[in-house]
């Protein structure tokens, strides 16, 4: 007899396939095209593990809360000769101690089944899904592996009347999981108003052929408020435009959002925010919003925040709109023109903090995840990228150059003896992020090519190649080895990006309903 109440003898295994993934057995329809995808086990320990270090900073935060307003009543009762009241005393049950999470499109319900076993401090799960048959799923699933009903509620419903009907609620969820097949756009506004104040959205969305400008960019502009660019940065670009998506519609209801780890995995993006109630922080979100230029000819980038916040001496802010154009209406680097991206996120898309708490929670419980050497790479990289929008990669430039290969070592030491920063991005494995600005770049490449010299018979008069090695560079790029040219994760065995996990792998097919045996006299007349 299962915690359930009900007999598990009830449920026949044999129409099932069996699978374990932590601490989870789901049982899948053997009858269902759809099945399980051993890719997405990242993105389920990623998400235990974000949860997991949330909850402990979450109840933190209120402890430390409770703490200054006891001690703030104490103080004027000391004021005024009172006592204090048995309010104002410590009391432990006062303080938070466990938490909601809402699974809006749970499907067969693993996700949840496997935050409710490995997850401490949970109160409640409620895992919803519109079709009968996958909450008929969760409800199975749930009696499977032994879980309290009263702990994990399989609930049949459209995904937005559940948020929408607990934004009023005297409890919204403090955890809002949103994991969809294609797009999380039409789910936002339903999240960001139902989800506490203080409390973390987990955002997933896979049409990443749209969210790179691959194809159709109306198609992004219309489901996510900006335009991508497609190219060098596309991935990160990707993140930018959901971070943007999040925090416009958030601030129409007075609150904002903090990114705490954006994740840019195989074939989507994963995205840890909090969202808190702050009119007057809600104010500052167009000045972390802007848009990019990017050179059609060399893809040098630049930002352009659409507010500026000026913050006067005795601490009032003023804002005012963005000036600009940050660029000539040629690229000083190559002439060619600019295309034109977003609105999008162009404040940190990581909080280091969050992200370094993380990463130790996953090397204190290593055996915990099946993915860990993977979730510590992922991490270790998040961790050391510097809060600069995008990226270069060597491929663009030394294809834009025509040149040799030149080794990431070697790019690095001479930005960092240039007297700028860098650092890897976890968007791409031979990406390089710096504060060096595109001249810079370019420079540093030229004194590449001195070494190295590029056939300029094969080089187009109008090429990008041709306009920039024309251009004397303005200092001499020092190639010499930089004894931090390494970034420290490389020192270490780690699994810093993904390699194909299996042949043919990738998302799997939208979930549907069970095919259908034919009929006797059917397949008679079939054959």
């Amino acid at each position: 007899m299962s915690s359930t109440g009900i007999d598990q003898t009830e449920i026949d295994v044999s129409q099932y396939n069996t699978v374990t993934e932590g601490k989870a057995t789901i049982l899948f329809p053997k009858n269902n095209e759809v099945f399980y995808n051993p890719v997405q086990e990242f993105n389920r320990d990623m998400s235990i593990a974000a949860i997991t270090t949330w909850s402990e900073i979450y109840f933190q935060e209120q402890r430390e809360k409770l703490e200054r307003k006891r001690a703030n009543k104490a103080k004027k009762a000391a004021e005024t000769g009172q006592e204090p009241s048995a309010d104002d005393k410590p009391h432990h049950s006062l303080s938070r101690s466990d938490f909601t999470i809402l699974e809006a499109l749970a499907a067969t319900g693993l996700r949840s089944v496997r935050y409710a076993k490995e997850i401490p401090n949970v109160k409640r799960i409620v895992a919803n899904d519109l079709l009968e048959d996958a909450v008929l799923s969760i409800k199975r699933n749930t009696k499977f592996n032994e879980i309290s009903e009263d702990l994990l509620h399989a609930n049949q419903g459209d995904a937005l009347g559940v948020m929408y009907n607990a934004r009023g609620a005297a409890e919204k969820f403090d955890v809002i999981d949103l994991d969809p097949y294609g797009t999380a756009a039409p789910f936002i506004d339903g999240a960001v108003q139902s989800v506490t104040s203080g409390g973390l959205l987990c955002v997933t969305c896979t049409d990443l052929a749209v969210l790179t400008g691959s194809m159709y960019p109306e198609t992004c502009f219309s489901k996510y408020g900006g335009m991508p660019l497609r190219g060098m940065y596309c991935h990160e670009m990707a993140l930018r435009l959901v971070l943007n998506t999040i925090q416009t519609s958030a601030a129409r209801y007075g609150r904002y959002i903090e990114p705490l780890a954006s994740c840019s995995i195989d074939f989507y993006v994963r995205l840890f925010i909090r969202v808190y109630d702050s009119p007057a922080e809600v104010k500052k979100s167009a000045s972390k919003i802007g848009m990019v230029y990017d050179c059609n000819g060399c893809n040098a980038f630049v930002t352009q925040p659409l507010s500026k916040l000026h913050v006067k001496d005795n601490g009032a802010s003023r804002y005012t709109p963005g000036t600009g154009p940050t660029v000539n209406t040629n690229c000083e680097n190559c002439e060619q023109n600019h295309r034109i991206g977003g609105p999008t996120w162009v404040a940190p898309i990581h909080n280091k903090d969050f992200v370094s708490k993380m990463l130790q929670h996953v090397n204190d419980h290593e055996g915990k995840f099946g993915t860990s050497d993977r979730m510590k790479g992922m991490l270790s990289v998040i961790n050391e990228e510097l809060d600069q929008p995008f990226y270069w990669t060597l491929g663009n430039l030394c294809g834009t150059l025509h040149c040799n290969s030149i080794p990431m070592v070697d790019l690095c030491s001479a930005i960092l003896n240039a007297g700028y920063k860098f650092s890897s991005t976890h968007c791409q494995p031979e990406g390089i992020k710096t504060d060096a600005p595109a001249s810079v770049m370019w420079d540093i490449m030229k004194g590449w090519v001195k070494k190295y010299p590029v056939t300029m018979k094969n080089i187009g008069e109008l090429s990008p190649a041709r306009k920039i090695l024309a251009q004397p560079a303005k200092f001499e790029a020092d190639f010499t080895r930089h004894q931090d040219a390494i970034p420290p994760s490389r020192h270490i065995k780690l699994v810093r990006y993904q390699v194909n996990p299996t042949p043919n792998w990738g998302p799997k097919a939208r979930a549907g309903k069970p095919k259908k045996e034919a009929k006797p006299q059917e397949s008679k007349k079939r054959k």
